[in-house]
């Protein structure tokens, strides 16, 4: 699209509105000239010596006494910690404007990454967008576009010269109504002449609105920024995104507002040259989505009204510029309700990527986890500088949010909400720094609603508490399982076997996958004990499960309940465990192991079995570490020996099925020279 359009005539444009570059001559603009730090730069604190020797802290061997030390940097792209990859695209896409397409977890830095493109893009390159009347079809305002910061000193002559015109024609109707007031009393009617200078006022008044017709509308002013525009648009309706023309109840009679006045800019206008962020893009309806497909393809999209019923309805303006560059964002499901012609401009056009949900633990990473925590408290702008131990309270926290051994997590938005809780505790308590207490304290106070209400019920659920931690007990086993996202919680399972004819009974609210499990367990009961179960009917409660079983997690509790129950033989009360389980007595990973172990421990239970593919996983807190001996597994019958109590038949049993799955390995070895499968 040409940089100017022709309009017809513009007495007013008495300016030079000719750029003082080409607009092609900043795309050669290297991007990371605009950032001198590069992506995720080093953290910088006071010190000359910012480093220690040994990096093996929880700080990464930084050397400071509280976040005042830290320096926060300046802009926004040296700020963005754990997403290399992410910012690696996203440098190359601001050099090269392309579209982004951005899938992850939220909190995980997409809108951030999306503001600090705009710091990456030139911003001499930006132009005012101007709307005119059309003398010959009022319903098709024309467009113009000049560099930015002409388009008000163009609004502003051509106002200068409506007002000197009005001026004039001000001056000429009084001086018309006197000579007819003048003549009138001259020839003694005076009402008449009162009549006809009241027609004379009308009839000026309506040629000055004419007059004023002639502004131009500024529709999109970028004279006063520093930087490319950045629009989002997350939720916005059909008008914010694309424009609008808004309604005249007058439509005649003088009164009526020209049309080219009336025209709104949508958010893909206000992004010309600029980032235009969409989060949740699946959310945007298909109406939408294929006109943004029509203004990435064409790089321009006439303004009309959104409403049928609007007198705007009837206007649509020339094709306004709308150069931008896309970034989509959107969490992991967004993909399968996207439009897909869209998703394929996109990746035509540009790129995707896919944020990580926790990295690597390691020194460098802590130290900007450290400035994290110091970029929170400069942004926030009123909290206390948190000292050394409350950061490494909040790095300790980050690695137990991972869910992995050796991880921090890179859901920043949840762990800044942990931050400014903490700092609001210490402001309240009018505290020079935020300290270890006050994040400690702020680890309860900033739980989801989802986790409160799990607590409540765990609460509740205390009230009437059948668990038991000691003794042994035939067909009964202390399951393990998790609330509300990170509440632990022990929930006793119970076994019994009655004559019958074969059948699995469950009872406790079983989800789909919790029956599969189920049904998984009665093979192995099949596989690896003597008793004929064809004649029997196992039952398999699931105590005081009100809100249901959902998973897999509890397939090693029930395997062990049952065994127990047909060979008789009882279980350890002070003994809790976890674990999926395949069909051939393999334990298999599970999920929330480490809250799992914790309300063991607040449960007096002094030994917890778990996956042994689980074990990198356990951060239990400190306080825990002591109370609980957490035991690994790989297979079932390591299950059976530990939780089962009585020497003579708990041997014998174990010994039984550690035969048949060596005779199991053994079968399903595949010989030498055999072809693999490809």
């Amino acid at each position: 699209m040409s940089n100017e359009r022709d309009t017809g005539e513009h007495p007013a444009d008495g300016v030079d509105e000719s750029p003082e570059r080409e607009p092609g001559d900043v795309e050669d603009q290297s991007p990371s000239e605009e950032s001198d730090g590069g992506f995720g730069s080093d953290v910088d604190v006071e010190f000359d010596a910012d480093i220690a020797d040994e990096e093996d802290d929880l700080l990464g061997g930084l050397k400071i006494e509280s976040t005042d030390d830290i320096k926060v940097p300046e802009k926004l792209v040296d700020q963005v910690i754990g997403q290399d990859h992410a910012q690696e695209i996203v440098r190359k896409a601001a050099k090269q404007r392309r579209h982004i397409l951005m899938i992850g977890s939220p909190g995980t830095g997409k809108s951030m990454l999306a503001k600090a493109m705009t710091q990456l893009l030139p911003n001499e390159d930006l132009q005012d967008v101007l709307i005119y009347h059309n003398p010959d079809d009022g319903n098709e305002p024309k467009v113009r576009t000049v560099p930015s910061g002409k388009g008000e000193q163009i609004v502003d002559a051509h106002k200068e010269e409506a007002r000197k015109r009005n001026t004039m024609r001000t001056i000429l109707m009084w001086l018309i109504i006197i000579v007819i007031l003048g003549y009138s009393l001259f020839i003694g009617n005076i009402l008449l002449g009162i009549i006809a200078a009241a027609i004379i006022y009308l009839a000026f008044k309506y040629a000055n609105r004419g007059s004023d017709a002639m502004v131009p509308n500024l529709l999109i002013n970028n004279a006063d920024r520093t930087t490319a525009p950045f629009e989002d648009v997350t939720g916005a309706h059909a008008g914010a995104l694309l424009g609008d023309v808004r309604h005249d109840p007058f439509q005649s009679g003088g009164m009526e507002t020209p049309s080219h006045d009336r025209v709104e800019a949508g958010g893909i206008h206000k992004a010309h040259r600029g980032v235009l962020f969409i989060d949740e893009i699946n959310t945007l309806d298909v109406r939408s989505q294929q006109h943004l497909m029509t203004a990435i393809q064409e790089g321009e999209f006439a303004i009309t009204g959104q409403s049928e019923r609007s007198s705007g309805a009837m206007v649509q303006t020339e094709p306004v510029p709308t150069d931008f560059i896309m970034v989509a964002a959107g969490n992991r499901d967004a993909l399968e309700n996207m439009h897909p012609a869209l998703r394929s401009r996109i990746k035509g056009y540009g790129y995707e990527v896919f944020f990580d949900d926790t990295i690597e633990d390691e020194p460098e990473m802590r130290r900007k986890y450290a400035r994290f925590i110091a970029q929170e408290v400069d942004r926030d702008g009123r909290l206390p500088h948190f000292t050394r131990q409350a950061i490494e309270e909040v790095i300790l926290e980050a690695k137990r949010r991972s869910g992995r051994k050796g991880h921090l997590t890179l859901e920043f938005r949840n762990l800044g909400g942990l931050v400014r809780v903490a700092g609001d505790i210490a402001r309240a308590e009018d505290a020079e720094f935020t300290t270890r207490q006050h994040v400690l304290d702020a680890k309860d106070r900033s739980r989801s609603i989802e986790q409160q209400l799990a607590d409540t019920f765990i609460e509740r659920y205390s009230d009437y508490d059948i668990s038991m931690n000691e003794g042994g007990v035939v067909g009964r086993v202390n399951g393990l399982a998790v609330m509300g996202g990170d509440s632990g919680i022990v929930k006793p399972i119970m076994a019994e076997v009655t004559q019958g004819h074969g059948e699995v009974i469950a009872t406790g609210k079983l989800q789909e996958i919790a029956q599969e499990s189920v049904q998984n367990v009665s093979a192995i009961i099949k596989k690896f004990t003597n008793k004929d179960i064809n004649e029997m009917d196992v039952h398999i409660q699931f105590l005081q499960s009100y809100e249901g079983v959902e998973g897999d997690s509890a397939s090693v509790s029930i395997a062990t309940a049952v065994i127990s129950a047909l060979e008789e033989i009882p279980i350890d009360q002070n003994v809790a465990m976890t674990g999926s389980l395949s069909v051939r007595g393999d334990v298999l990973p599970v999920g929330g192991v480490t809250h799992k172990i914790e309300a063991a421990a607040k449960s007096d239970i002094d030994t917890v079995i778990i996956p042994k593919s689980n074990e990198q996983d356990v951060m239990i807190e400190d306080e825990y570490k002591e109370q609980v001996e957490v035991v690994p597994v790989s297979h079932i019958s390591e299950v059976l020996e530990i939780a089962l109590v009585g020497e003579p038949e708990k041997d014998g049993l174990v010994d039984r099925l550690k035969n048949i799955t060596t005779a199991l390995d053994r079968e399903h070895q595949v010989p030498s020279g055999s072809p693999t499968p490809q």
